[in-house]
């Protein structure tokens, strides 16, 4: 049996490292949020139960936390539907050039490298000085799509660039339309992407603290919620919070996956009989 070098170890041992610096903080306060009646804050825990996950479920004295929750489901939608539809219609925008197409596209991704506080602090002048009352809805809304259309035409730019043009060469000369084209042909082809991208747009909207905090107005999303809860709630309910929270992201990743998984044995199915015909 061929001996492993050294070398495998160090690495192994380096990215193990690596994954317990990622997941080691939020297994931590998994561990905690299970803190008995008694517990606090940190370790040694004090019992074990589900005290402090039936307490956020009772009228919380803290703070407005399922009304937050409420509000970036709401938002994390209406952004990534935006996202999807804008960053599919850039793309085929995109796939022709046309004057000033390169300048738009460096103006379009340029909010990647301006610190996210700015971006927040930017559109809520700008709402302030059209007299316009800031809102989540509105100027939180507009300040997360800086941050989430970038990635959603960075994502379908790749995905037109390597697109193979003759399926809508065959369906035009079927007699289809263009959109009947992009309808039955180009978006079939290309919705494991839109899978993707959505993905990234609602994950990257629930989550999002800097560019929502001066854009939110008088109702908290979920992520500012929990940072006003971090300076005067002395208990493990918002372990329990940050549990039931995670969980809730996983969930939908993990729906997003499964999605992408149906899709892929539906499209197999369908070329194999494609081939049987």
């Amino acid at each position: 049996m061929e001996r492993r070098p050294r070398s495998f170890y160090v690495l192994a041992a380096f990215f193990g490292l690596f994954v317990l610096f990622l997941y080691g903080p939020i297994l931590t306060i998994g561990i905690l949020s299970f803190q008995g009646p008694q517990g606090g804050l940190t370790f040694p825990m004090n019992g074990v139960s589900l005290h402090w996950f039936r307490d956020l479920f009772e009228q919380q004295a803290v703070g407005d936390i399922w009304g937050a929750f409420r509000r970036s489901l709401a938002l994390g939608l209406m952004v990534m539907v935006t996202t999807v539809v804008v960053s599919v219609m850039a793309g085929l925008a995109f796939r022709k050039r046309f004057a000033g197409s390169a300048l738009l596209f460096y103006a379009a991704i340029t909010s990647l490298v301006i610190p996210s506080i700015l971006i927040s602090l930017g559109v809520g002048l700008i709402f302030n000085q059209l007299g316009l009352k800031i809102h989540w809805a509105t100027s939180g809304f507009g300040s997360q799509l800086t941050w989430t259309l970038p990635f959603g035409l960075l994502i379908m730019f790749a995905v037109f660039n390597r697109f193979d043009k003759s399926y809508e060469e065959a369906a035009r000369d079927q007699g289809a339309t263009s959109w009947q084209t992009i309808r039955h042909v180009v978006l079939p082809i290309i919705a494991p992407s839109l899978i993707g991208v959505a993905l990234f747009g609602f994950t990257l909207s629930y989550d999002e603290f800097a560019r929502t905090l001066l854009t939110a107005g008088s109702y908290n999303t979920l992520p500012l919620e929990i940072f006003g809860m971090t300076t005067n709630v002395t208990t493990p309910v918002i372990y329990a919070l940050g549990t039931l929270t995670t969980l809730f992201s996983f969930a939908i990743i993990a729906a997003f996956l499964l999605g992408l998984w149906i899709m892929g044995k539906r499209r197999a199915r369908l070329g194999s009989d494609a081939g049987k015909a």
